[in-house]
């Protein structure tokens, strides 16, 4: 949420740089205005209420005298009956400000190129592994054997998406065998690699309530996207950052202690699954998948040096993993919500032969952390907001689908990366095996 005394401030401002995040300077105009006339009900009714404390030493003084005070207990009958209707009135405002500055998304950052949507990110760098040229599938861009992850899994036996769809609908799968053993031993070297880092390992909640989902600026606006349960004011995460990030919610944190890093592998849920037609099959766009999450809670001054870092834990798992990827800045128009810069992390797909979103790194500066009242105090003993970060360490499957299409042999089998053989007993190859 944003900081309110910053747009009374700096009007002009915040429209230009709002409207870089596509709002409309109207929309701005109508919250400052309801705020005006908020802060107006509050010091009407705080004027009142003085009158109502005069009228009633006024009906004391004159009950002690024995004198008539009727035209005194009248006046604070008046007042009364005038304060309780501006209170209505102030909450009535206080709701439609909350709610109109709740759907006003984070204002970006200075570096952050402006643009409508992905067509004004910038590519940062890129990577590839110094042997990746003596891949077999690399010889050629697209080779007539080279198959797409899905083909790959469904020939190997190890990824069920049809009795997937008989079971749960469309977008859900069954990892069989050493499908599942592989997306165990991906998620396991993630978690190793971010403990090394200094991140806590923690295993959360994957139901949350709508606090929660709020504090992280999930709600209101995206509650159609999410998995509700029935009858409740409970939701199945979309990602583990809702969980790790409320889990200060409300508290005042050690200044000593900041940053604070956590990491935890949990299942996501999201109804979303992108464009019409787009990724119907596969692993890049499921409604349930798993994702080890990365959250960080720092000072202000430390946000972006730890932005930088948390984007280079990400680029460490596939770089380790041997899977060429770059990074690209997200523009204005292709961040998420709550953020104010991004770094999106995409793996090469080679049968695609495009790069594919598999971790975003986002610094959201204050604004999760004001909605979630995180605070810490600085060095004046002064309660400051801290900033929040989150990124993915990476997106489980999305792996699992790199891994297939980028290790993939002519003979149909799969090379697994060395850093996951001792995660499955020593093994160097998927092959296809029968199962029932």
């Amino acid at each position: 949420m944003l900081d309110m005394k910053y747009l009374r401030k700096n009007v002009d401002e915040a429209k230009r740089r709002l409207g870089d995040r596509g709002v409309s300077a109207d929309q701005l105009d109508e919250l400052l205005a309801l705020d005006q006339s908020r802060r107006d009900a509050i010091q009407k009714v705080e004027g009142l209420k003085a009158e109502r404390n005069t009228a009633s030493d006024k009906i004391a003084y004159a009950k002690r005298n024995k004198e008539d005070a009727s035209v005194a207990i009248a006046a604070m009958q008046r007042v009364s009956t005038e304060i309780k209707e501006l209170d209505a009135q102030q909450a009535y405002l206080d709701e439609q400000v909350q709610n109109l500055s709740a759907h006003l998304p984070n204002l970006a950052a200075k570096e952050v190129p402006i643009g409508e949507d992905e067509t004004a990110n910038v590519e940062q760098r890129v990577w590839a592994p110094a042997d990746y040229q003596s891949r077999p599938h690399a010889v050629e861009k697209t080779p007539d054997w080279l198959q797409a992850h899905y083909d790959i899994g469904e020939a190997l036996g190890i990824l069920d998406f049809e009795r997937g769809a008989k079971v749960s609908g469309a977008r859900f799968l069954y990892y069989v065998g050493d499908g599942a053993r592989l997306e165990r031993a991906v998620y396991n070297f993630m978690l190793d690699e971010h403990r090394k880092e200094g991140y806590t390992e923690m295993i959360t909640p994957i139901v949350v309530n709508d606090s929660a989902m709020f504090g992280t600026g999930q709600y209101p606006k995206f509650q159609d996207d999410a998995y509700r349960v029935e009858g409740l004011t409970q939701t199945y995460i979309p990602t583990a950052e809702v969980p790790l990030t409320n889990y200060y919610s409300g508290e005042t944190l050690p200044a000593e202690e900041l940053p604070i890093k956590f990491t935890a592998l949990s299942p996501s849920f999201r109804k979303e699954a992108g464009a019409a037609g787009k990724d119907t099959r596969g692993l890049i766009r499921l409604h349930q998948f798993n994702k080890v999450e990365m959250v960080k809670f720092t000072k202000p001054e430390q946000s972006y040096t730890e932005l930088e870092a948390m984007t280079a834990d990400a680029e460490n798992i596939l770089q380790k993993l041997g899977l060429p990827y770059h990074v690209i800045m997200l523009s204005t128009g292709d961040m998420g919500f709550s953020a104010a810069k991004t770094y999106d992390v995409e793996v090469w797909m080679p049968q695609q032969n495009v790069y594919r979103e598999i971790s975003s790194v986002s610094n959201t500066e204050d604004f999760q952390a004001r909605r979630m009242h995180i605070t810490y105090r600085d060095d004046n003993d002064k309660l400051q907001l801290v900033h929040t970060l989150n990124g993915s360490g990476l997106a489980v499957g999305r792996t699992v689908a790199a891994i297939l299409e980028n290790y993939q042999n002519e003979d149909g089998t799969v090379t697994i990366p060395e850093v996951l053989r001792p995660y499955m007993g020593g093994q160097e190859q998927l092959r296809a095996t029968p199962h029932h």
